[in-house]
């Protein structure tokens, strides 16, 4: 029953993720390809964000080395639901955005060795802003996105030692809108710019643990993510546009601007971490990413006082079970996780640093008497600034993901 299951809701959620656009409301999202995504489960997620820990039973999607420790078949999905508050130290705008994140589906093909297969965002565009003054009303507004494909392998080199790889296609596209119009004037104009982005990334990955006493376990692990070329498509289209009685917008002499295809890296970056724990019962590490967002450009246009810096991500958090096996009580069978994740986008508008913060906790609930489980995470955030008239995001953001796990490819003996 768990294979119809699973195979019937990745094929339900893999053509809604596909046509899913704008998983965020963030005006940041203008910039570069749009405001990076989390690409973990929420069970990590509820941690910081931290890909340091995985176990037998849950999905890790941040470090591929982990498969090599996978024992079961293990089917995961997560969304959300985000609330956003965005001010810039006059107006107050509140908007919410409601997305499928990730699905993926795993499976161990030896005792050391695990492989695994998804489809999760990379960035997301979505905004809807103005600026106006007595004569001149301007209207920008973004959507779309890039979505990862991705095929990742891990392996037990040794005991204790993981090693693994991923590969991923990049696919998707971006369309901003600029729309002006000037008080009695009959006709405005609107520039239209999509960006159709394509690409393959790799990334690589270790980790190695170790019993360092009787009850306590010293993980740690890296992670490095290679620069790659990325395609992108540009298109620009530039009309007079008329306004009807009903407030809607008309193009007439639609022009065709020339606007040549660019490629470009898409950064590299380097992840360590480690932490330490008692296996089954709790967890604590630390995890911090440098990226080469210096490298990277704002696709087919220009951008006036806006540079790219390289970015830095420092997470810490982690779990505690009572008692994972209790039979007596099901509240000491909960998993409880917590975190805290700090991020320095690499983004300069203004010679403002546009930063984000958020703190995160949330439960792991055993479903029934199996392996599976449900898992709730809920996020408080902060990103950007009110500094030099920009715009300042207080977030909420609420998850939940289903992890599924069976054992498939077992032979049954007779004797």
């Amino acid at each position: 029953m768990i294979k119809k299951i699973i195979i019937a809701v990745m094929l339900v959620i893999a053509g809604s993720a596909y046509g899913q656009e704008g998983g965020t409301a963030s005006p940041y999202s203008f910039y570069g390809i749009g405001t990076q995504q989390f690409r973990g489960t929420y069970e990590a997620r509820a941690m910081g964000g931290m890909g340091l820990y995985s176990d037998s039973l849950h999905l890790n999607l941040l470090n591929p080395a982990q498969l090599g420790r996978l024992r079961y078949v293990t089917f995961t999905v997560g969304g959300s639901h985000t609330e956003v508050t965005l001010k810039d130290g006059v107006n107050e705008n509140n908007t919410s955005v409601s997305t499928i994140d990730y699905l993926a589906l795993s499976f161990p093909i030896s005792k050391r060795a695990g492989v695994s297969f998804g489809l999760v965002p990379l960035t997301s565009v979505g905004y809807d802003l103005s600026d106006d003054d007595s004569v001149t009303t301007n209207t920008f507004s973004g959507k779309g996105g890039v979505n990862r494909v991705f095929l990742s392998g891990g392996y037990e080199v040794t005991k204790g030692l993981y090693v693994g790889a991923s590969a991923n296609y990049n696919f998707g596209n971006i369309q901003n809108e600029t729309l002006r119009s000037i008080e009695g004037a009959e006709l405005g104009t609107r520039e239209r710019n999509r960006s159709d982005i394509l690409g393959f990334t790799l990334e690589f990955g270790a980790q190695y643990d170790r019993m360092i006493t009787d009850k306590l376990e010293l993980r740690s692990s890296v992670k490095y993510v290679p620069a790659t070329e990325v395609q992108s498509q540009n298109d620009r289209q530039v009309s007079s546009v008329i306004f009807n009685n009903l407030g809607l917008v008309q193009d007439i002499d639609i022009v065709e601007v020339p606007v040549g295809d660019t490629n470009f890296d898409f950064p590299s970056s380097v992840t360590v971490g480690a932490g330490l724990g008692e296996p089954d019962k709790w967890f604590f590490g630390v995890e911090y990413t440098n990226q080469k967002n210096s490298t990277f450009t704002n696709r087919g246009f220009d951008l006036e006082d806006v540079r790219f810096e390289d970015a830095t991500q420092f997470r810490a958090g982690g779990f505690y079970i009572p008692k994972y096996n209790s039979v007596s009580s099901y509240l000491q069978r909960v998993t409880y996780r917590a975190g805290f994740r700090y991020e320095q986008s690499g983004i300069v508008i203004a010679n403002e640093d546009i930063n984000e913060f958020g703190i995160s906790f949330g439960l792991g609930l055993p479903a029934g008497r199996t392996l599976n489980n449900i898992n709730f995470t809920f996020e408080f955030g902060q990103r950007g600034t009110t500094n030099s008239g920009l715009v300042q995001e207080n977030f909420f953001n609420a998850g939940v993901s289903l992890s599924l796990n069976d054992v498939w490819f077992l032979q049954s003996k007779f004797n």
